[in-house]
């Protein structure tokens, strides 16, 4: 399992969140620089975003969650065309979790477990 992870309910319709195209970034010197691409299964999860093995490092990550494509598949009219979660790792060797509890009109997060 990767060291960070997600997890996209919908509050508004009571389920798991599928097809949430997500991006993973770390910031540098030069700006924000991708490291993985995903899409939440049919459970809302990404439960992988790096390769097995990879560490993480300390640091200050980006979730990108492009929340138009689901509310879209939905027919849904969306407030928030893409919600961005920033969140600082200090221990590489921790887990983080990064749930997100989304709606049409708001969402919320917290640090999971």
């Amino acid at each position: 399992m990767s060291g960070i992870t997600t997890h996209v309910l919908d509050t508004s319709r009571g389920r798991p969140a599928s097809g949430v195209p997500v991006v993973l970034e770390i910031r540098s010197e030069d700006g924000w620089r991708e490291l993985a691409r995903a899409t939440t299964d049919d459970d809302g999860r990404v439960r992988q975003f790096l390769p097995p093995g990879s560490s993480l490092i300390g640091g200050t990550y980006r979730l990108m969650f492009r929340t138009e494509t689901y509310f879209a598949a939905h027919e849904v009219e969306g407030f928030y065309p893409q919600i961005s979660i920033v969140f600082e790792v200090r221990d590489g060797a921790q887990h983080y979790h990064v749930p997100l509890l989304l709606s049409p009109f708001g969402y919320s997060t917290y640090r999971g477990s």
